[in-house]
């Protein structure tokens, strides 16, 4: 059996959240202007099935921000190999630390508040 696919060969949920966690962790690392790292993962559910083949989009929106933390909503859609219909694959919620440079938390920046919505932070 191929490593990215389940017995029933449809892609496999780790592969999905993979995906999800490099999206997120790029918007993160752009947000935060460096290092971020994932502390955690959470609240995942996958509503409908991939295909291999399949086109899959990723989509992350900062939901929420503390001093030097970013949580990130992500979803996955799936467009059919061959077609226009799309389906809802999996979603899920992650959390990451910006780094310094000495490998410690550190503050978002100030610069970096330009780029949030301001309903979205929380301190």
């Amino acid at each position: 059996m191929p490593a990215d696919t389940n017995p029933y060969g449809g892609v496999f949920g780790g592969w999905l959240m993979a995906q999800m966690a490099l999206g997120a962790g790029s918007l993160a690392s752009r947000v935060g202007q460096g290092k971020a790292v994932v502390v955690s993962a959470t609240d995942f559910a996958f509503p409908g099935a991939m295909a291999v083949g399949d086109e899959l989009s990723v989509y992350c929106d900062v939901v929420a921000t503390g001093t030097t933390s970013l949580t990130i909503a992500a979803e996955s859609i799936a467009r059919t190999r061959n077609g226009e219909v799309t389906t809802l694959v999996a979603k899920g919620t992650f959390k990451f630390v910006l780094i310094g440079d000495d490998n410690r938390p550190r503050a978002i920046a100030a610069s970096a508040a330009l780029l949030l919505p301001k309903d979205n932070t929380n301190g």
